[in-house]
């Protein structure tokens, strides 16, 4: 393996030595002919000895020719060693008749490992590019023509590298192919440098607009964006300074905080607002960066923007359905709870006081329930209006929902006096506005509204309680009856706060069994018992026993009225259940009060069969007792509820009557059997009353209707005498008896 490259590197020198040794061969052997032939003519050695030296000149030309060539290789393999292209010759058979030692530094493989093995380039060719490479070496041995193939390959350490590969083949005289020259350049820099500028080119025809300026902020170029964006072309804003894009809407010293920071920190970004070329102000979201050179001196400034119109547009819409209300467009209780805690910290710094109007329209609900909700709407919008013309720019009107509106005022003085004065004059103002009649469409609407006023200075109070004490002023204004305003007294809080406290604890009491029932017996004239009514107590654990007149109405109020009712009714049958074996309270009749809320509920007399059929009680012995209230809403209903009950087993008494409507239209058609007079008549009974001639007529008048007559609240011998005297058939009294537990109610009937 070793004589191979030695051969070849003294080649030249042993081709001299044999041509030159030949010719000598040749002349020797013509002299060792004449000498062993004497008898021969010398004439006939001139010619072989003339050939001798002619062929021994001949081959002495040929060496010194072939010296030459390869002196001229010998150059052009050295000038091939220097290049720092990688250079090779190969061969048709695919050896290797030349590599340049630069073989190493671009594929990091030896000028060894390519003359030991053929087509070796072929295999350093990375696989996706061999298709393009087998295709280029066939055609350039077909047509013989140069060419320039980029294509990449696999080094020695495992790394992929461009390579610019020029090839043409060698042929001879003939045309024959001897093998093929190439030089290969490592590009991989430039290529790379040409993909980083593709990028930079991409980028800078970004979406976003991008502005390049010199160090005194002339604009150099600009990117297709910007134009897109500004409607400025590049021709337009080159040789400008941004300054032309300004919207007016920053002052001077925006600007001058922006480049103190782009000047300290080399970079700055935030929102602005710029102007397009057709005037329009628009915001954007921009970043200026400053370019340095080597020194560190500025050279550029390349500012990039987006427009965030949209983006705007879309905050500003959250902001509106978060803190607006989507129908008034005013306020919500959100940003009005935001705005009165701005207000009240105002008024802890300054000594102001501020006030809150509470707004509630009358019978709203009226209004939708006949017109519908479109008409409701129309109206709210028309009190929204109508509120922003009564206040001032810097006070707030905001919608909390349904008809209910809120008007701050803010900053309305410090002397107490005057600003009661001035808000009680503000809240008079809005409810003359209000009480106006609305023209809604074609319908004119009178509707009226009701004002609750309360006062604020500094942070004494919560927001909440602050709505909550303006709350309770609207409520005092809608009991004492409506279109009217009421300013907050500490003592309406008070009220407030024990009427939920009752509320609670009457929910605590249905579940404690705190409830008791009391019966009150009912006698005729001669002071025998027909019956008794049952009537409620409420045994409280901490304020002993409470009358049904200290807690009905925050029962009805509350709508805990219906759960009372249900079980009024049925512990007056259980009791009825329990009698029903005794002799001597076996057969009386228990009259239960059912109040307007319960009679009016569509499972009404579904309940009271249900609870009569599992108490297993005789349904004669129990009377409902209702109000004139709960019978004139929807007579019809009221009468087919009445006449199942009826057909059951169960009978009606008309209570309280003289007090509400007293219609005779209906009471005729009423299928009940009993009237009770209010005991207010029974009361101011007397000789010489009014009341006289009142209960003298309803008396005369439930006789003539074939009804049964009870007076409530007989106290006194003299009522007993004058209600006597009429025909009064029934009595019902303390005369008689009082309400009793269930024990004295017994312990009477066996007296009696």
């Amino acid at each position: 393996m070793k004589l191979l490259p030695l051969l070849s590197k003294h080649r030249e020198t042993y081709i001299r030595f044999t041509t030159f040794g030949l010719g000598l061969v040749l002349t020797f052997a013509t002299l060792q002919l004449f000498l062993l032939l004497p008898q021969m003519s010398p004439r006939y050695f001139v010619i072989p000895t003339l050939l001798g030296l002619l062929i021994g000149g001949m081959l002495s030309t040929l060496v010194a020719m072939r010296k030459e060539i390869n002196d001229r290789q010998q150059v052009i393999h050295a000038v091939a060693d220097l290049a720092q292209e990688f250079i090779y010759l190969r061969r048709v058979d695919g050896s290797y008749e030349y590599v340049s030692p630069s073989c190493q530094k671009v594929t990091g493989y030896q000028q060894e490992d390519f003359y030991s093995r053929p087509n070796f380039m072929t295999e350093l060719i990375h696989t996706d590019d061999r298709p393009t490479w087998n295709k280029h070496v066939h055609q350039m041995h077909t047509n013989g023509q140069a060419e320039t193939l980029l294509v990449r390959i696999n080094t020695r350490e495992g790394d992929v590298r461009w390579i610019e590969h020029l090839c043409g083949d060698v042929r001879d005289d003939k045309g024959k192919i001897l093998g093929v020259r190439s030089i290969n350049m490592d590009v991989t820099e430039r290529i790379q440098r040409e993909q980083e500028l593709w990028i930079a080119a991409s980028t800078f025809e970004t979406h976003e607009g991008i502005i390049i300026t010199d160090a005194n902020a002339h604009i150099l170029r600009v990117n297709r964006a910007f134009c897109e964006i500004t409607g400025y072309s590049s021709d337009e804003v080159i040789g400008y300074t941004p300054s032309i894009l300004k919207s007016g809407r920053h002052d001077a010293s925006f600007y001058e905080d922006m480049w103190k920071t782009l000047h300290a920190e080399g970079r700055w970004d935030g929102e602005l607002w710029d102007r397009r070329k057709n005037g329009e102000v628009y915001p954007k979201n921009l970043t200026i960066t400053a370019v340095k050179d080597a020194t560190g001196r500025v050279t550029n400034y390349v500012g990039m923007f987006t427009d965030i119109t949209v983006r705007k547009q879309a905050e500003d819409e959250i902001y509106r359905l978060a803190y607006y209300d989507p129908l008034t467009r005013m306020p919500n209780r959100r940003l009005l709870m935001d705005r009165l805690h701005q207000a009240m910290a105002a008024s802890e710094r300054n000594g102001s006081y501020g006030a809150v109007l509470f707004i509630d329209m009358d019978n709203f609900k009226d209004l939708n329930d006949t017109r519908g909700h479109d008409m409701g709407d129309k109206l709210l919008v028309e009190v929204a209006a109508r509120l922003v013309t009564c206040v001032r720019s810097e006070d707030t009107v905001a919608r909390l929902g349904g008809d209910e509106f809120v008007v701050m005022l803010a900053n309305i003085g410090d002397d107490e006096a005057f600003v009661f004065k001035r808000a009680e004059a503000v809240a008079t103002k809005v409810l003359t506005t209000l009480n106006q009649p609305y023209q809604i469409g074609s319908y004119e609407y009178l509707g009226t509204a009701s004002i609750g006023v309360t006062l604020f200075k500094g942070l004494s109070t919560s927001v909440e309680d602050l709505l909550k004490h303006s709350d309770v002023a609207l409520y005092q204004a809608k009991n004492s009856g409506r279109a009217t305003l009421c300013l907050f007294d500490p003592s309406m809080q008070q009220a407030l706060e024990e009427r939920s406290a009752m509320k609670e604890d009457l929910r605590m009491a249905l579940l404690g069994n705190q409830f008791c029932l009391y019966f009150q017996a009912q006698v005729d004239a001669g002071g025998g018992c027909t019956g008794a009514e049952v009537l409620l107590r409420w045994l409280h654990p901490q304020r002993g026993l409470i009358s049904p007149a200290d807690f009905i109405p925050f029962a009805e109020e509350s709508g805990m009225i219906v759960a009372i009712d249900l079980w009024v009714l049925e512990k007056a049958c259980e009791q009825l259940a329990e009698w029903s074996s005794h002799k001597v309270n076996g057969d009386v009749v228990l009259a239960v009060n059912i109040s307007a809320p319960s009679f009016m509920r569509p499972d009404f007399v579904a309940d009271v069969l249900a609870i009569v059929n599992a108490k297993g009680i005789t349904p004669s012995l129990l009377k409902l007792e209702l109000t004139e209230t709960s019978l004139i809403r929807g007579i019809d209903d009221t009468i087919a509820k009445m006449d199942r009950l009826i057909s059951a087993g169960i009978s009606f008494s008309l209570d309280d009557f003289g007090t509400g409507y007293s219609s005779l239209s209906y009471l005729r058609r009423l299928p009940i059997d009993l009237l009770k007079i209010d005991r207010e008549f029974v009361r101011h009974l007397t000789g010489e009353s009014n009341e006289v001639v009142i209960v003298r007529t309803i008396v005369g008048m439930a006789q003539n209707l074939g009804l049964r007559v009870i007076a409530e609240g007989v106290e006194t011998q003299e009522q007993f005498e004058i209600l006597n005297s009429f025909g009064c058939p029934g009595y019902q009294g303390y005369l008689f008896a009082r309400p009793l537990p269930v024990e004295g109610f017994e312990s009477w009937l066996e007296n009696h």
